[in-house]
């Protein structure tokens, strides 16, 4: 059929990719115990996309957590929602297995704006803030990551919830049109619409103008980490 339609080859290549893609499972799948279906396509989303844009004002998102702040952030919420020691350590490692997007031969270019308080809402003890800032301060000088802070005393553009946009490939060549999903505690939503991405994407840029520049968030970042989380003893 490709032949057929004389698809060039670039294109080709893209359309084989995706159709082994579709045929085989992720590894993620392997998770399934601990994982709902909407958790395992939001990971599946991240897999495939060729740039994930994230906008949080709760938590560190996933992608940047540390392992042992991912696990204070589920042991939280298991007092609400009890959860089982053994299927916490399973789920911390899942979500250590999605950073391998940002290692692998091709990395996903990420894009991060937190909301200054996030710096500053506790996970755990002071140790674990202080490692997650340190673990953030480094993985800003990532070549294919950008991360950049809204901060607290300046205008805010616009309010928004959390959310993360993926895309697949360029923007004037892209198979798939982009994904606005939410990664929440326990489910995910996603927005596939193409005004509501739109939307979204304007909202984000919007944001982005608003934040402080590479060094100066890096720097923001190291300073919370010694004020707020420094324990002396």
């Amino acid at each position: 059929m490709l032949d057929h339609y004389k698809v060039a080859r670039a294109l080709r290549e893209r359309l084989l990719s995706l159709a082994q893609a579709a045929y085989g499972k992720g590894w993620w799948e392997a998770y399934s115990d601990v994982a709902s279906a909407e958790y395992r396509e939001f990971i599946g989303l991240e897999a495939e996309a060729s740039s994930v844009e994230v906008w949080h004002v709760e938590v560190v998102t996933g992608l940047l957590q540390t392992e042992r702040y991912a696990r204070s952030l589920m042991a939280e919420y298991s007092r609400v929602e009890p959860i089982a020691p053994a299927i916490i350590e399973r789920r911390v490692e899942l979500r250590m297995r999605r950073k391998e997007v940002l290692e692998q031969e091709a990395p996903v270019s990420l894009l991060v704006v937190l909301d200054e308080s996030v710096l500053k809402r506790q996970f755990g003890d002071e140790s674990v803030m202080y490692e997650q800032m340190y673990s953030l301060a480094a993985d800003s000088v990532r070549p294919n990551v950008t991360l950049r802070i809204l901060p607290l005393r300046a205008p805010h553009p616009v309010s928004a919830e959390s959310f993360v946009i993926f895309s697949f490939g360029p923007r004037n060549d892209a198979i798939l049109h982009d994904v606005v999903a939410a990664e929440g505690l326990k489910d995910s939503f996603y927005v596939e619409d193409q005004q509501e991405t739109y939307l979204h994407r304007l909202v984000f840029n919007t944001l982005f103008e608003a934040t402080l520049d590479a060094d100066a968030s890096r720097d923001l970042i190291v300073r919370t980490a010694e004020s707020y989380w420094r324990n002396p003893s």
